[in-house]
């Protein structure tokens, strides 16, 4: 399922459910298989999360710096190269960091996917 995630003070996030939940999970959300549908993180509880995000994208592995690594990437094509968790969850990070100093909260819902 596609989410939308949305915040007074930030543009909207789109992300897969299955990749929202890895990164709601850093974030210390309570969820073991699956997303609800809808949600919300209150303003509140916006730091807790901020810094559970920060500590997974600092031991992330699935991207280490090495020349080999970058000589093997250098042949791929851009869309064969892995998504990392940074990667993957610098877009929600940057939203709730921008509603932390608003002092809003960030919601989820699915997207509407009617094209």
């Amino acid at each position: 399922m596609l989410l939308v995630f949305s915040s007074k003070a930030a543009p909207n996030v789109m992300m897969f459910a299955e990749h929202a939940l890895l990164v709601l999970k850093a974030a210390g959300r309570p969820y073991l298989d699956a997303l609800p549908e809808q949600g919300v993180i209150p303003h509140d509880q916006l730091a807790a999360a901020i810094t559970g995000i920060e500590r997974a994208m600092s031991l992330d592995s699935s991207h280490q710096d090495s020349d080999q690594d970058e000589e093997e990437e250098s042949h791929k094509h851009p869309m064969q190269l892995p998504v990392s968790f940074k990667q993957r969850a610098f877009p929600l990070l940057d939203m709730m960091r921008r509603s932390a100093e608003a002092d809003v909260d960030v919601m989820w819902e699915p997207a509407h996917t009617e094209w």
